[in-house]
């Protein structure tokens, strides 16, 4: 497969998408580039802005083995990863595995746990594997969490610690849609009745397992030059250096958003990354990573806000 063939294969299943989720668009490319760099995707949104709907139809049209996790306090790890339970027919232990054992998870509202079962996921998102009772389980290579939380409420909620959030390739912020966009949802939408099933809206599998590996392969062969990775290690040493910034990125979201970048150029049908590439995945790439200053939360700034001032002062290759 060459870039080409990545970039058609992208448009199909965006289109697929589009007959179940108005809008959205960003977000979509985000999971593809995820889908391709083998990273895992943070949504954050008020609710009824299709975070899961969209996981849903994403899963369906990549053919991946979907599960889904409906996070709440009292959900306890071995509701995540699985648990040797003892069968009194047989005398002995039998795995029971958790919902963790798919292709792609949703972690729906994942803040509304405690962080002993949030934590349950990081060995299988870093290492996508998980042990249960001193033994290792494989999990699938293809293994990518799409997980949700609501920004609006706050009561009952969990902050997911730095070095979980450090796991996703990408925090993407959904907002509301635009009018004419909200119009076209509820003529799509307003009619229907019960759950919203991606069938329904009649969204099809249009990428086999093969294709989807064979993408995989022609992103990790996509031509990353010196100069732009100088442009990402300045942009990543930035965020350390910035006075509004008391944590910065981490050597692991550099790795990162080069991979990323890589997926990004093969979307846009490209065999080389180019600064714009590194350019528009900052944002969701590292927002999640910085953690601001004192002063700078003081003074009523954004995590954006900062980051798009630093994307702007640190000079990009020509």
């Amino acid at each position: 497969m060459d870039v080409s063939e990545v970039g058609a294969l992208a448009a199909r299943i965006r289109s697929e998408i589009g007959k179940a989720v108005v809008g959205q668009d960003d977000a979509v490319n985000l999971l593809l580039t995820a889908l391709f760099a083998g990273g895992h995707v943070l949504l954050e949104g008020p609710p009824g802005t299709a975070k899961t709907l969209l996981a849903q139809c994403f899963a369906r049209t990549v053919a991946l083995d979907y599960g889904r996790i409906q996070f709440t306090p009292d959900l306890m790890p071995g509701d995540v990863i699985g648990a040797n339970l003892f069968n009194f027919q047989t005398s002995t232990f039998s795995l029971t595995r958790g919902p963790v054992f798919c292709e792609l998870l949703l972690a729906d509202e994942i803040n509304r746990t405690p962080p002993k079962t949030q934590a349950a996921l990081l060995e299988a998102m870093q290492e996508r594997h998980v042990t249960i009772d001193g033994k290792s389980h494989p999990l699938s290579p293809r293994f990518t969490v799409v997980a949700t939380q609501n920004p609006i409420e706050q009561q009952g909620t969990y902050p997911l610690p730095e070095a979980q959030l450090d796991r996703f390739l990408f925090k993407h912020v959904l907002d509301y849609p635009s009018a004419q966009q909200e119009r076209a949802i509820i003529v799509g939408h307003g009619s229907r009745t019960g759950q919203m099933d991606p069938r329904s809206f009649g969204v099809e599998a249009v990428a086999e397992r093969a294709a989807i590996d064979a993408a995989i392969e022609t992103v990790a062969k996509v031509r990353l030059t010196d100069e732009v990775v100088g442009y990402i290690v300045d942009l990543v040493r930035a965020t350390r250096e910035s006075t509004d910034i008391e944590t910065g990125a981490s050597p692991r979201a550099g790795a990162m958003l080069a991979v990323a970048a890589r997926a990004r150029a093969a979307l846009d049908g490209r065999d080389y990354v180019i600064p714009d590439d590194v350019k528009s995945l900052a944002a969701p790439a590292l927002r999640h990573r910085l953690i601001l200053s004192a002063a700078a939360e003081i003074e009523g700034r954004k995590v954006d806000h900062v980051l798009s001032g630093l994307v702007e002062r640190v000079a990009a290759p020509r």
